[in-house]
């Protein structure tokens, strides 16, 4: 294929080019590419190309969870947003925590996802052996619950967080809470509301204190033992004081945002309530504004959704009963390039953070950037276009979106998946095209 009239935004610059795929891979950039002789043409009519986003943190629910959702309905989302590549979270049933199961997990997955896709090995309090024995092709990374999660995947034993931090042979990614100080909130919350405690306390239970206490021991424990540590999206001013602003590269500790985080703030509970509880809470307006320069300052490396689809029917639930997380894939980009056009962020810095500093922070094999000889994962955007979320258009398992009836000011137009079409013009193509990620 031979997509023409491109406006590419890659690596900090904006270039008008075509670009020519061959097996997959981008053969060649040019300002003018003539057409070898049975090649589908695809005129970009001026429109961005960029990288596909690579999302290194979603809940797509399989195994265990598929009335939620599954590898193959939300990598199908996925790519209808514009993201080629993912990273699926271990906290399915049963959790990820033997290497076996991972295995397992990859087979599911053969075959089956539109986007590609790579698998985080879950940390316990049981299965230290097990993480020291990891390979780096066997998981994009290991995944530490320092907060309340499912089954027995909340690691609280001292002893074992010292010896995952020191015998990880992954870099370690956390998500940040203090299980006890959260305890404490939601008692204080029954005691005041009973069980009929509305969402906007969400953050005060989920305070930002039990963020900050669970974020510098994380930092403390990777300076001890000089590990690799990925903190996952933060949601406070104050945590940003453990970051340091500047380049990815050199970096042993980095840090994600969300793009709920990012887009959302404590006031938005008063109209969308439990549909945007998740874990750790959307916050304060200031720390939305901390956040935002903080990802402009390059304080925060990368950009990710934490996509977690519950059923319309579990949302509806009261407070305590009603699951944490949101489905996000399919509008996520559209969502930041609303920020962009508010003059929040920037574009290119966009394309850096969900695509170019994933690659380069996890190490993934040639993908992540618009280049010569690396696979042709793509999205391209109608930025004069307009989307418009309808409950009918909204491709997840679960059926909902927290940003239906809002209107963004651009359009996806196509993406594709090592070099093939998976989206065009409101259609997800109906052939799966994912491939397991390879890292460095």
């Amino acid at each position: 294929m031979l997509i023409t009239n491109a406006h590419i935004i890659n690596e900090g610059h904006e270039t008008a080019a075509d670009l020519l795929i061959r097996n997959g891979r981008i053969e060649k950039i040019a300002a003018k590419i003539d057409a070898p002789a049975g090649t589908v043409v695809f005129d970009a009519e001026g429109q961005w190309l960029l990288p596909g986003v690579i999302d290194d943190q979603v809940h797509f629910r399989e195994p265990g969870l598929t009335h939620k959702g599954d590898l193959y309905s939300e990598s199908r989302a996925a790519v209808a947003g514009g993201t080629t590549s993912y990273f699926d979270m271990p906290n399915n049933k049963p959790a990820i925590t033997t290497r076996k199961l991972l295995a397992e997990k990859y087979a599911m997955a053969a075959g089956r996802s539109f986007a590609n896709y790579a698998f985080y090995f879950g940390g316990a309090n049981d299965n230290l052996d097990e993480i020291a024995a990891l390979k780096k092709n066997e998981a994009c990374a290991l995944k530490v619950f320092m907060g309340a999660s499912t089954g027995n995947m909340l690691v609280d034993d001292p002893k074992t967080l010292e010896g995952i931090f020191q015998r990880s042979p992954l870099m370690v990614v956390t998500h940040c809470e203090d299980t006890p100080m959260i305890l404490a909130n939601e008692a204080k919350a029954r005691e005041r509301y009973g069980e009929d405690v509305p969402p906007r306390e969400h953050p005060h239970i989920r305070s930002a204190e039990a963020c900050y206490q669970s974020t510098a021991l994380a930092t403390s424990l990777a300076k001890k033992y000089n590990a690799d540590l990925h903190v996952l999206h933060l949601t406070t001013a104050r945590e940003l004081a453990f970051f340091t602003p500047g380049p990815l590269a050199g970096k042993k500790i980095t840090v994600e945002a969300c793009v709920h985080h990012l887009y959302f703030d404590e006031r938005d509970y008063a109209t969308l309530g439990n549909l945007i509880k998740c874990n750790p809470a959307i916050k304060t307006a200031e720390d939305r504004k901390a956040l935002l320069h903080a990802v402009m300052e390059d304080r925060i490396d990368v950009i990710a959704t934490d996509h977690a689809p519950h059923t319309a029917e579990e949302k509806a639930q009261p407070y305590f009963k009603a699951p944490s997380g949101l489905p996000l894939v399919q509008h996520s980009l559209l969502m930041l390039i609303e920020l962009v056009k508010r003059g929040d962020l920037n574009l290119r810095t966009v394309v850096r953070k969900t695509s170019h500093a994933v690659a380069d922070r996890f190490g993934i094999v040639d993908r992540g950037y618009v280049r010569e000889g690396y696979w042709a994962d793509l999205v391209l955007v109608d930025p004069h276009g307009t989307t418009t979320v309808r409950k009918s258009d909204v491709l997840y398992k679960c059926g909902w979106s927290p940003v239906e009836g809002r209107s963004f000011p651009a359009k996806i137009r196509a993406t594709w998946v090592n070099g093939e079409l998976a989206y065009q013009d409101g259609v997800v193509l109906p052939q799966t095209r994912g491939a397991r990620i390879e890292f460095r």
